[in-house]
């Protein structure tokens, strides 16, 4: 194998990293070549592995995440490279907290679902946010009266919380409250605080107008 080509990929690869500002897929970075030298799919992942391994004991990685690779600080570094910003990242609710890790690994779930389970009204605010944010996406309609939306989580759900699939959130045999689900959730986002803007939230103590049931707040069984 060539090194001197190798090396000409591996920079062109960084390259396309540092200014995409997302992730790419190998699919993608193909892309960027002619059809007369565009790289095979397992020599780009062999360049991966390079540019993986030139990261190291540097201040930021390589990660793949579901849409792809991109270029992040480590986690390790985030509480610094935060400080270019003036406004500091708010706390996820617990309201939210709560709804996203609900559809996290009950979806496809409805929202009527989602109350049922954690006792209160869930406020519109969060699902917009969610919706926003493109967290979560509605995937049907639930065949029951009134048809309502059922949710999913997205590509970009696990590509902002540093993950290439559901199955490396923690299993619910290890973590139960509701709230520490979310937590753990939150806890993957590791260098995206650099990258990432805060979700809007309200100061509301409840959380997000949070409207308690009659029945009190349930963890997931």
């Amino acid at each position: 194998m060539n090194e001197e080509r190798i090396r000409h990929l591996q920079a062109i690869v960084e390259a396309a990293l540092l200014a995409a500002g997302k992730p790419l897929s190998l699919d993608q970075l193909q892309e960027l070549f002619d059809d007369n030298d565009r790289p095979a799919r397992q020599l780009l992942e062999h360049v991966m592995v390079q540019v993986e391994a030139a990261c190291e004991g540097r201040g930021f990685e390589l990660k793949k995440v579901a849409s792809g690779y991109r270029l992040q600080v480590r986690e390790d570094y985030a509480k610094w490279v935060s400080r270019l910003f003036e406004e500091k990242p708010q706390r996820y609710s617990r309201a939210l907290l709560e709804t996203l890790a609900l559809i996290a690994y009950r979806q496809p779930i409805t929202r009527g679902e989602i109350e049922e389970i954690r006792g209160v009204t869930v406020s519109s605010n969060i699902v917009r946010t969610l919706l926003e944010r493109e967290w979560v996406r509605v995937v049907g309609h639930r065949d029951v009266p009134g048809r309502p939306a059922m949710y999913a989580t997205t590509r970009q759900f696990l590509d902002y919380f540093n993950l290439t699939s559901l199955d490396q959130l923690p299993p619910l045999s290890e973590v139960r409250d509701l709230e520490d689900i979310g937590r753990e959730i939150e806890k993957n986002m590791q260098g995206e605080i650099a990258f990432s803007e805060s979700v809007e939230t309200q100061p509301d103590a409840a959380g997000e107008g949070d409207t308690p049931s009659q029945d009190s707040q349930q963890t997931l069984h």
